[in-house]
Formats: structure tokens, sequence, C-alpha cells
């Protein structure tokens, strides 16, 4: 039996990205079925290169892609990406500022010729006062609220993780979609404009918003006055951490009577969850004097088998090994394609949904560079003289692997 048909099977995509937000965006329609087409400049992804916490952008972010390596910068290499972009539903970028206008290949100058096409920028800013400025994940997570709120008073920290990056990746890939049911209706692509720092505020807005209603504004997450009266890291036996949670009149009745804490549950102090959380600085280290001689196994095990809410604080590599993502299908087999284990096979998170049941899977590894150079140059009609030339001359390259 076949499979399915993906939902973007039909679609094309041309990419020109790097690092992380406009490989996401090409990365969630790919995954979604479309044929995404990574055009990569002749030396190379510098993305493929990086170090430190970049080492993982390349693999994570360009799975089910293909690659091309050109010399944009040739009248000849110029010509194949044309001809690649007249094939194409949608064209992804995420250079600087006017990278694609001086190639020729931004919005304005492609839409003239291939009115159905949509281009997704995804920058730093939206068009306005800030638009000039140099932007990355950090950068606006400082100035938009989000590294304030994430770190102790005083001590702003970004986020573990390029979470802008990431979402302002997606937020395109949303905007593609909505311009594909519109050019169903119209017969016309349109622009797509995503920006690192408005993705910020839309994070954050949940503490704009708490502003507005309470009149106080929000303390950074540490420092938070929490809505739960027990929504906390314990340090427990043999100095593990575990994250609790009670957030109901009901879960705490049950906490108590698991744990055999009639006393907790009679304290008129601690009646009622707003009661608990006024009274938390007295709650809770009663409870961290409680739980230090506890196993943190022994309080997991209470907790699932009361339905209450508790979590391991767990590193990222050890999710390689998570019994739910191994027996859900939720990381699947890649080939790394850079790096000091090139070549090498690992397991990567896949886009955390399910359609008709199924998981998004893995149809094509993260490719090498240039990796498909050959077959998409074919497929534009160029002969295997012509495909050889160009290689020999620099143009374009290409890998066998």
């Amino acid at each position: 039996m076949s499979k399915p048909l993906l939902p973007y099977h039909d679609i094309r995509v041309v990419e020109f990205t790097h690092m992380v937000m406009g490989p996401t965006c090409g990365m969630v329609l790919a995954d979604l079925g479309a044929d995404v087409i990574k055009v990569e400049p002749i030396e190379g992804d510098k993305t493929r290169e990086l170090l430190g916490s970049g080492a993982g952008f390349f693999p994570m972010f360009n799975r089910n892609k293909k690659s091309i390596s050109v010399n944009l910068k040739t009248p000849e290499g110029k010509k194949v990406v044309e001809d690649l972009i007249a094939t194409a539903d949608v064209v992804i970028e995420n250079f600087k500022t006017g990278t694609m206008k001086k190639l020729g290949l931004d919005y304005e100058t492609l839409s003239k010729k291939h009115p159905r096409l949509i281009y997704v920028t995804n920058k730093g800013f939206l068009p306005g006062p800030y638009d000039h400025r140099t932007a990355l994940d950090e950068v606006v997570q400082m100035m938009g609220g989000l590294a304030y709120m994430t770190g102790p008073k005083g001590m702003p920290l970004r986020a573990g993780t390029s979470v802008n990056d990431m979402m302002g990746g997606i937020f395109g890939a949303i905007g593609v979609m909505a311009a594909l049911r519109n050019r169903d209706r119209t017969g016309l692509g349109e622009e797509i404009q995503t920006g690192l720092f408005e993705n910020n505020v839309f994070l954050v807005g949940q503490h704009m918003l708490q502003y507005a209603v309470t009149g106080k504004a929000a303390d950074p997450m540490p420092n938070r006055l929490s809505s739960w009266s027990i929504y906390d890291i314990f340090e427990v036996k043999n100095q593990e951490q575990i994250f609790l949670g009670v957030v109901t009149d009901t879960q705490w009745e049950i906490f108590c009577r698991v744990f055999g804490w009639t006393d907790l549950q009679a304290d008129t102090r601690y009646a009622t969850n707003n009661l608990r959380v006024t009274n938390r600085a007295t709650l809770i280290p009663e409870l961290r004097a409680r739980f230090v001689d506890v196993a943190a196994v022994d309080i997991a095990k209470i907790f699932e088998d009361n339905g209450l809410p508790y979590a391991p604080i767990t590193k990222p590599q050890e999710l390689f090994n998570d019994p739910h993502l191994l027996a859900t299908g939720g990381i699947a087999k890649i080939e790394i394609p850079n790096g000091i284990n090139s070549g090498s096979v690992t397991h990567t998170p896949l886009l955390p949904l399910t359609i008709g049941g199924q998981r998004l899977g893995i149809r094509l590894d993260p490719p090498y560079q240039g990796a498909h150079t050959k077959e998409i140059l074919s497929e534009l009609g160029l002969s295997q003289a012509t495909i050889d030339e160009l290689i020999a001359k620099g143009i374009m390259v290409a890998s066998d692997k």
C-alpha cells in the first residue's frame, strides 16, 4: 500500500538561506512534502562549518532538502538560478537587506516575470525605524523583553535555544500557507515578511497584557509570583532535582493524601490555591525539608501514579534515549553532512505534529554541498556535457554523496 501524498508534494521551493530562521521556514515546508531546493554559494553554506552552539544548525534545519551549489557572480550561474526560480512556487531568503536586490533576485524584480511566485523574506525587523539594524536572536531577546523575563532580576539571560529564529521561520511557513490559499483564489503570488524582533514581542505578549490587566509589571520568571502554590524545582535525595507542580485544590488534596501529610491538608493557611500562593514563604521551605531525603525516582512514581504533574531535569543529549520519543517515532535517523562526525548516523527531532495519525518523517538526509546539482541541472534541460563544463569551470559544485 502506497503512502498518502503529503500536503505540499506538488509545491517547489527555492531557498537562499543560512543559519536558522530561513532554513527553518524551508524545513517546515519540506517536512510537509514540498520539493525544497537549497541554493548554496560556491563555497558552501558557511553554517556547515560552525562550532560550539552552532554546530547542530545545519543538520537540524536542512533535512528533506536538495542542495545545488552555484557561483551567482557568474552569468552562467545566474542563468541557472533564474531558470530554477521559473519552476518554483516559493522563494525563501534571509540574507542582509539589499543582497537579493543586487543579484536581481528580489521580489520586485522576480514578481514581474513570475506573478504567481510567493516570496518569503526572513529579517531581523519588519520595515520601520529599526530595519537598518543587524539582528540576531540574542539581540532581539535583549531588546524585546525575553532576556529580562528569563533571567533573575538584574541578570538578563537569553533563552536556551534559538527560539526567535525557529519561530520566525515557522511563521514564515505559515505565511506561505496563507499565500498559497490566496493564490488559489486570485492566481497571484505575494511577498511574505517575518521579523525576529516582532516574533520576540509576540512571545512576551502575555507579560505585556499582564501589565495591562493588573497594572503591575511582570517580574522575571525566576522571581515571579506564580499563579500556583507548588510549581518549583526541588532538590531531593542525593542532590537530584525534580520539578513538581500542584496547581488545583483537587491536586492539593491528592498530594497531601498520597504522601500522608494530613497536617498540611488540615492547615487553614493552605486551604485553597490562592491561600497557598499567599503563604508560599512558609509552604515551600516546609516541602523542601520534607523532600530532601526522598529519592527522585520515588517521588516521580507517586506523582505519575496519581496524575500529578512532574518532570525530571533532562539534558538535551539525554533525549536521544527518551522512551516516549523512541516509542512514538518522535525522532528519526539522519546522516550528518558536516563537522567532525560527518557521515555518521544520528537522530533528529521531527515536527511536533501528526497528520492522519502519522509523524512527518525523513525523506532526504540533510544534503552534502551540491549533492543534487547534477540532478537539478538535468531537470532544467542541460546536457551532460554542459553540466560537466559548468562543474569544471567552478561555476557549479557537485557531490556524489
